[in-house]
Formats: C-alpha cells, structure tokens, sequence
C-alpha cells in the first residue's frame, strides 16, 4: 500500500492518556468524553493514545509482587482487560478523534490490530527494542516514534526499517524527562531532525509544565507538524503529576497552535506576496519626482532637472521610476509633477505599469 504520511500525521494532536485511567473504565471514558468536547470545539484532529501491556507476561513473576518497584506496581494496579480497552477504543472514535496506541510487548500489538487501532506509538524506552519494532511492522499500521534518550544511529536504524517497509512514520522530537523545565527543552533539535529527514513529518512530544503556549508554537515554527502531551483530569480525590495536562491547558494549547498557524503564514518555500492594503502603505511613503524648474519639450531628463518629495500623487513617476533620460512629451513649469503620461520612455508605454502608476498616490 501507498501510503501519503503528511496525510496520517500533518497537524496531528496526540493525547496520552497513558495509565491515567488507573484500570477504571468509567474514568478512562470520562477522560475521552472531556478531551473529545475540547477536540471538537477547536476543530482540531486530535488521536486519544492508549498504553497496552499483557500484565501477565509483560512483569517477571518473581517481582509481580514487588510494590517497592514503583514500574511493577503501576503496571499492576492499572491493568484493564482486553473487553475494556476495547470500550474505550469505540469511545475514542464516537468523540470524534483516532484510537492510537503505545504497545509494550508483543501480545499487546496484536490486540491493537484486533481493535483496529490506527497508528502505532513507539515509545523513547523500546527505540531499540528490535523483538517490538519487527512485530510491530507486521501490523502495517503508520508509526510514531519518540527520540527520547536515543542516539543517532537508533533513530537513523527505524527510519530505514520502516522506509523499507514502505511504512509511514513520524519522528519526535522528545525530553524524557516528566516533567521537563524550560531550558531542558531542546527545541532546536527539531531543525535538526527536518534537516536529517526531510522527507519525513517531524513532531513535539512534550512533558513540560510551566505553560501551555510557547513551546507548541515554537515547535510549528520550527517545523513541527504532530504534537503529543500527556493528559488526565483531576477529582477532589485524585491529582495528577504536573507533566500531565488538564483540560484547560489543553484547549489553551490549541488556540496556542492556531495562533502560531496564524502568524507563521504558508510555507516559506516561495517569497510571499505581499497583500494590496501592504502595497497601498507603502506606496503612500514612497517620493514622487517634481520639476526643479521650468522645462521645455522634448528635454531629456537629467538628476539636474528634477527633486524628490512627498506626497506621490495619482500617474506620478516615483524615485522607483526615474531613470533619467526621460524625453519630455510636452513642457513642465517648476514644481510641476512629472506624470508617466509626460515623458517619452520604453516603460511608458506599458499599459499595466500605467495602470499602477494610476491607481496609487494621492
């Protein structure tokens, strides 16, 4: 298959739900519910990322009974069957966003082929993890990885595995650090990693909690196209840790994102072109040629004959214009306003530069 990967991932919202349902399907369907009402209400294509594990398999049996190993006991205590996870799958897609999942072993990728999951998180700890990825590439889903932690030769490894393969995968840029302050963020890795792989579409995964703005639209501007936070919602009972974003934060990631699109403009690959109330301004600034003194016909033109000065009135030449030598049509008295219809001259005789010329000024 054929696949267009800007299409699977260009201005792609992730949200982790991560374990942050704590194994209960009533708090893992009020998650999808409110993040879908603020999915919706900014018009964004968002995906709901779900964590799969085989419990059984996935934890050592001499250590399933570890709680001092804070991994193992997480693990345990948000376990969630197959039929569940199957609920919030079908929740994900009735709220309008994409069911993606981030699979830890095996086992759990066939369940994401049996759900019908569409797209695959590879996360920073398994980027080398050759027994997940090759198992992984047989679900023929589009795959997101996170270079966390990584080095170079990992991440230039999966891009050729899956180019190989002929599957879609994008590239973010992530701090695996939860939660990340500011100036750990290294957002400048993301010219990096366009430069390396420009036929690829880059992304921001990103744990820092300081605010939700700046850095998504840093991130666009720099290039990046799919963005990932974690997110969760808190009762009066449970609080969540500070990587973690809430609903508002997330919907003011949003507007941030939109107001980044908005002043980034289209892609800078061409020069713009500038509007006509910009043209107008400017041209409004710009100093129109005046006769020095008295002038008779058929005078050529010289620095000598002429001054500059504002305001540049309607069929005026400009200092844009002059190009001396101009031959007069007819004679000028001093201060006179020389008009493209006065001089003799190869540009003048373009109906459309005349026509400029016409329509700007005074």
């Amino acid at each position: 298959m054929k696949w267009d990967s800007n299409a699977v991932f260009e201005n792609l919202f992730v949200l982790e739900i991560a374990n942050n349902h704590r194994g209960q399907l009533d708090r893992g369907l009020k998650i999808i519910s409110d993040y879908g009402k603020i999915v919706r209400f900014n018009n964004v294509r968002a995906a709901c990322k779900l964590q799969f594990r085989d419990v059984d398999s996935f934890i050592h049996k001499d250590f399933k009974s570890r709680d001092d190993i804070r991994y193992i006991k997480k693990t345990l205590n948000t376990k969630m069957s197959a039929e569940d996870y199957g609920k919030l799958v079908v929740a994900i897609r009735a709220n309008g966003c994409i069911p993606m999942c981030t699979p830890f072993d095996e086992k759990s990728i066939d369940l994401c082929v049996d759900l019908g999951i569409e797209i695959i998180k590879i996360a920073s700890s398994d980027i080398n993890d050759w027994f997940l990825i090759e198992k992984i590439a047989t679900a023929k889903k589009p795959v997101i990885f996170s270079t966390g932690g990584s080095s170079l030769k990992n991440i230039d490894d999966l891009v050729t595995f899956f180019k190989n393969r002929n599957i879609p995968v994008a590239i973010n840029h992530c701090v695996s650090i939860y939660p990340a302050d500011d100036h750990e963020l290294e957002v400048n890795q993301i010219d990096f990693l366009k430069n390396r792989y420009p036929n690829h579409v880059i992304g921001f995964s990103t744990h820092e909690y300081h605010d939700w703005s700046s850095s998504v639209m840093m991130a666009y501007a720099k290039g990046a196209r799919t963005f990932e936070r974690h997110v969760d919602i808190e009762t009066d009972e449970t609080k969540t840790p500070p990587y973690n974003s809430l609903p508002d934060q997330i919907d003011a990631w949003f507007k941030a994102h939109k107001k980044a699109v908005e002043m980034c403009g289209p892609p800078g690959i061409t020069k713009r072109n500038p509007p006509e109330k910009e043209i107008r301004y400017l041209d409004s600034l710009v100093r129109g040629v005046y006769a020095k003194t008295d002038l008779p016909e058929g005078h050529a033109l010289t620095d000598a004959d002429v001054y500059l000065a504002i305001p540049l009135q309607k069929g005026q030449i400009s200092c844009r214009e002059f190009m001396r030598g101009e031959v007069l049509l007819h004679s000028l008295k001093k201060d006179d306003l020389i008009r493209i219809d006065d001089i003799n001259s190869p540009y003048a005789k373009s109906d459309s530069l005349k026509k400029v010329i016409y329509d700007r000024g005074l």
